[in-house]
């Protein structure tokens, strides 16, 4: 009799982490573990293109970063996040605009980027940019750090929107008191075109940023400048994980 409880408690034990188990939607199985306490993406996701979207020189030469950098208000002593950083034309060009008491940090998740670029910010003798690798689903910023934080043609391969626009928020600078945010926005720049061509339609754009509690502040189609300029702020209690409505494709 003893020998059968004892069995019979053995049983019991194996099967309470069975029971406990989460099982895996085929759909989530192919998603990043961190990330699937959030929506999917409901469109499709560009494949990585990249990290020079154009050369420097023909950049320069149409004013692309003195346009968007004073379209986002840069000023000196401003504190700024690069996303998708790349080869670093926008890293370089901020931390200039900063000066010396801002500060620039250049984030991405390709490691050898990452390597490159801090090899072009020792060369350059940047000491106001910091370098930081970041995740698909999580930038992985300070909180309450940034006046600026900078989405420059790569929007349209971010795989996990929901999760990453998210977690980016709570970086966004507040005032002293924590209560509201105080001027601080995130910048995209964006070409108008599906996503299969390496870009991101206006309102799909609107709509995702919508879902996790921003506002736009601002919209310029610029295609002069090699697309669109959008500027959003937060707004409101960030939504839980479970509270997030996903956008359908927007046409």
């Amino acid at each position: 009799m003893a020998h059968r409880s004892i069995l019979f408690s053995v049983v019991i034990m194996l099967a309470i982490p069975l029971a406990g188990c989460k099982r895996v939607s085929e759909e989530d199985s192919n998603r990043l573990e961190t990330a699937r306490g959030y929506p999917p993406a409901s469109r499709p996701v560009s494949d990585l293109s990249g990290n020079q979207w154009s050369t420097e020189t023909a950049r320069d030469k149409r004013g692309e970063a003195e346009e968007i950098m004073a379209s986002a208000n840069i000023k000196p002593g401003m504190t700024v996040a690069d996303i998708g950083a790349g080869e670093g034309y926008y890293t370089v060009r901020l931390a200039e605009k900063v000066g010396a008491d801002g500060r620039v940090l250049a984030q991405d998740i390709d490691k050898e980027a990452i390597e490159r670029l801090a090899d072009r910010v020792a060369r350059e003798s940047l000491d106001n940019v910091s370098i930081k690798l970041g995740a698909p689903d999580d930038p992985r910023l300070p909180e309450n750090s940034f006046d600026r934080i900078f989405l420059v043609h790569m929007y349209h391969e971010v795989s996990e929107p929901y999760a990453f626009l998210s977690r980016l928020r709570p970086a966004i600078r507040r005032d002293q008191n924590g209560g509201r945010y105080d001027g601080g926005e995130v910048i995209v720049v964006e070409v108008d075109r599906p996503f299969s061509q390496h870009g991101t339609p206006p309102k799909q754009l609107f709509c995702e940023f919508e879902a996790v509690g921003y506002q736009l502040a601002g919209f310029m189609q610029r295609p002069e400048l090699g697309g669109y300029f959008a500027r959003f702020y937060p707004v409101g209690k960030a939504p839980l994980p479970d509270e997030i409505k996903p956008c359908g494709l927007q046409e």
